[in-house]
């Protein structure tokens, strides 16, 4: 028995065929294999915490805990691996096939989605801009929306810069979300990327262009209550508008 003091009786002895059983080895959790695809998802990672400036090689395999070395074996340089980060977006990203009668609609379609693609990771309009499509993984895409253009009856010279118009708009919209949503999160304080209050914003601007000296600024104080849209939606979307017809002017025969 066990000391009374305690109350509690004492371990027993191992038994004899316990003696013999060897220690169990403690086998470590099996690691998943590096690959392409894993380096992009960290890099993906990494890119919506800290931000395209604070991207590296070594941030990456940080969030992966293996060596930067290890990461050349799949990817040559951060340039390459931005490319591949760019390409992925568009892995699931589809074109309708081109239909004259309804290619305003198809283009409208293309750029919201376009946009919601850029938006989903942090600083990905950056990447885009410095980025070329013309890698064989994206070229079909740009196949596709000149086959639209074309399809729909514009002039080769104009369908040809339409798609580098219709890209830069895209691009350059996104990128200015993309400070707003920066500048929200630091008065936050936070690395969050939820998208600014749109309304509050554009509240204050339509106050300050209708307080402004109608002598001195008539047209701003006229068209203080339209200056600013409802949502950066419906900003996307007008801003695209304007672009449709005027491209829509270049048909032949057909709305101006």
């Amino acid at each position: 028995m066990s000391d009374a003091a305690a109350g509690t009786p004492e371990s027993p002895p191992p038994s004899p065929w316990e003696r013999e059983r060897p220690v169990r080895a403690r086998v470590a959790p099996a690691r998943e294999p590096l690959s392409r695809e894993r380096i992009v998802e960290a890099a993906f990672v990494v890119l919506d915490r800290s931000g395209l400036d604070k991207l590296s090689m070594r941030q990456v395999a940080a969030e992966l805990e293996v060596a930067v070395s290890a990461l050349y074996a799949y990817v040559r340089s951060k340039d390459d691996l931005l490319e591949l980060m760019y390409t992925r977006l568009f892995a699931d990203f589809t074109l309708p096939e081109p239909d004259p009668e309804r290619w305003r609609e198809q283009v409208l379609d293309y750029a919201r989605s376009w946009r919601w693609l850029l938006l989903s990771h942090r600083d990905m309009a950056r990447i885009s801009m410095a980025h070329v499509p013309f890698t064989a993984e994206l070229l079909p895409y740009v196949e596709a929306l000149l086959a639209i253009f074309r399809t729909a009856g514009l002039p080769d010279r104009i369908a040809a810069e339409a798609g580098d118009l219709i890209s830069t708009y895209i691009d350059g919209f996104v990128l200015e979300e993309g400070m707003w949503q920066d500048r929200a999160a630091e008065q936050a304080g936070s690395g969050s990327l939820a998208r600014p209050d749109w309304r509050e914003m554009a509240d204050e601007m339509q106050n300050y262009f209708a307080s402004l000296p109608e002598e001195d600024f008539p047209h701003l104080r006229a068209l203080s209550g339209s200056m600013v849209t409802e949502s950066s939606d419906e900003r996307f979307d007008i801003g695209l508008e304007i672009i449709l017809r005027g491209l829509a002017s270049y048909l032949p025969d057909r709305e101006a």
